[in-house]
């Protein structure tokens, strides 16, 4: 029920659209318990499934997903016992870097520097009321690099 209901809520999916899905991957790939399973992916409007190395568009009758771009952002995921717990969230200046997570279990889930906690709506804040990089790397003993990828981050948000 928390995945429907996470389908629904978070991706704006109609019940509809869901049915299709696993209507789709029953009669097609013979996948029960679609909604359990730890192969599954969503995008707004859109669920995959990862099925021998490709990921399969359940809501587009088996359409290819675009795999490189897919798997990147799904290598950002971390899982833990099947759920995903932790994101990391590509950023334009850094694509690569991991220095901005979301993590349901830290600050209610809004984004934060992933090693220290600090809330990247705070640092921009912070520089939005005058006040230098400088000043933050020495408060929260974080590098100039990660208040600059958390200013890239809400700037692109």
């Amino acid at each position: 029920m928390a995945a429907l209901r996470a389908l629904r809520t978070e991706h704006e999916f109609k019940l509809s659209a869901v049915r299709t899905a696993l209507d789709y991957a029953g009669q097609e790939l013979a996948v029960t318990d679609l909604l359990a399973s730890k192969d599954l992916y969503a995008r707004p409007g859109e669920l995959f499934i990862e099925r021998y190395g490709q990921l399969i568009n359940l809501n587009r009758a088996g359409q290819l997903g675009i795999q490189a771009v897919l798997q990147g952002l799904l290598r950002r995921i971390q899982w833990d016992k099947g759920l995903a717990v932790r994101f990391f969230p590509p950023l334009p200046s850094r694509p690569e870097a991991k220095s901005v997570m979301l993590d349901p279990r830290v600050s209610f889930g809004r984004p934060v520097l992933a090693r220290l906690g600090v809330s990247t709506a705070v640092i921009v804040d912070r520089i939005n009321a005058g006040e230098g990089a400088a000043d933050l790397v020495k408060d929260y003993g974080a590098t100039s690099e990660e208040i600059m990828d958390a200013l890239a981050y809400e700037r692109a948000a």
